[in-house]
């Protein structure tokens, strides 16, 4: 990839989310965080990472729950959905082979439009 600009903009386009987003669950990636340590750790405000997850709650990739030894914090975590959103980032990279790092998205997209009609024109000689 050429620079850190593009690969935020593949993470975001394989994962549907803003990258403010994806920053938090990179963060959760490494256990269980109080709304307080997350924002601590994302260098933003409690408001901001409140509004961060209750995003990421309503998609169903964190859960809150109690915190086992302090009644008044919940603990913040990624679920299964959460940790696949994650695998998908790491996968970013990789899935793109060398000869393909240089197009653009737009290009990317043109490549497997004219791919996919390739194997069904395949696929339907093949039937005949």
């Amino acid at each position: 990839m050429d620079s850190r600009g593009d690969w935020r903009r593949k993470v975001t386009d394989a994962t549907g989310l803003p990258f403010s987003r994806i920053r938090a669950l990179k963060r959760l990636g490494a256990g269980p965080m109080t709304l307080k340590d997350l924002a601590d750790a994302m260098s933003t405000d409690a408001p901001a990472a409140t509004v961060a997850i209750n995003d990421l709650e309503s998609r169903g990739l964190v859960e809150r729950y109690p915190h086992p030894e302090n009644r008044r914090a919940k603990l913040v975590s990624l679920t299964a959905a959460g940790r696949s959103v994650m695998a998908t980032t790491r996968r970013v990279v990789e899935a793109t082979p060398p000869a393909l790092q240089d197009l653009s998205a737009t290009d990317i997209k043109t490549l497997r439009r004219i791919l996919d009609k390739v194997a069904a024109h395949q696929e339907s000689r093949a039937e005949d």
